[in-house]
């Protein structure tokens, strides 16, 4: 069977087809650390509890970790998991940063998460889980967001902490004060520059953060075998 088509449609024909022919892949996007979306496991029906009795949101939050970080001055953090601990300074030049990440360790926030993405000679992210009490706990804080803490002196360098956040309708950059990731990578990642608030960095430890990035992980990075996370208040 033949296909008869009149010299104008023929003319558009051969236009779109040449169009597909000529047209370029999508170029790849580099790597960035991002807020993923986590399916919650519901529990059985029961009593919500009360984590939070601070009113926090992103309008206030400003005014509330400043006061908060003079009250709150300490600088150390103790992570622990399964394969090993992680011992954090958090910078205090990155006063709103240091202050909430405080106060969330202080209220047993992270003690609810896992290192749910993983990425090898990239980076290690924390701070979410499929657990339910995570995502009642974010709600009870109106999942606030941090103003950037941009410095000059802030390199995505293997070692440091920086804070997670969206991509898309966020051009003020604000950072998500639950989510965080370390550089694993033994090289600079540069394109994060200014794109992230680094806001502490690992002194003791190092080797954690390789061994969790050496775990097996799903098609969604997520490592197979849970990696929880504890964490304290050193001084």
């Amino acid at each position: 069977m033949y296909l008869h088509l009149a010299p104008k449609k023929l003319y558009i024909l051969l236009c779109f087809l040449v169009a597909c022919s000529t047209k370029e892949a999508p170029k790849k996007k580099m790597s960035h650390p991002e807020i993923k979306t986590v399916v919650v496991k519901k529990s059985k029906k029961q009593k919500k509890k009360r984590y939070i009795n601070d009113t926090i949101t992103t309008e206030n939050c400003v005014f509330f970790f400043k006061q908060y970080g003079k009250d709150n001055q300490e600088t150390k953090v103790l992570l622990t998991t399964r394969l090993g601990s992680i011992t954090i300074r958090l910078y205090k030049n990155t006063p709103l940063h240091r202050a909430s990440f405080i106060y969330l360790v202080k209220h047993g926030y992270f003690d609810t998460t896992c290192f749910y993405r993983v990425v090898p000679n990239f980076i290690v992210q924390g701070g979410n889980s499929d657990r339910e009490s995570t995502t009642e706990f974010r709600t009870q804080l109106n999942n606030y967001l941090i103003p950037a803490e941009f410095r000059t002196n802030r390199p995505h360098k293997r070692g440091v902490l920086a804070a997670a956040r969206d991509w898309e309708y966020n051009p003020e950059k604000k950072s998500s004060p639950f989510e965080f990731y370390f550089i694993q990578s033994k090289k600079e990642q540069t394109h994060l520059n200014f794109e992230h608030t680094v806001f502490g960095e690992i002194i003791k430890g190092i080797d954690v953060i390789d061994k969790i990035a050496a775990e097996d992980i799903d098609t969604d990075e997520w490592p197979r075998k849970n990696i929880s996370i504890t964490m304290k208040v050193l001084n």
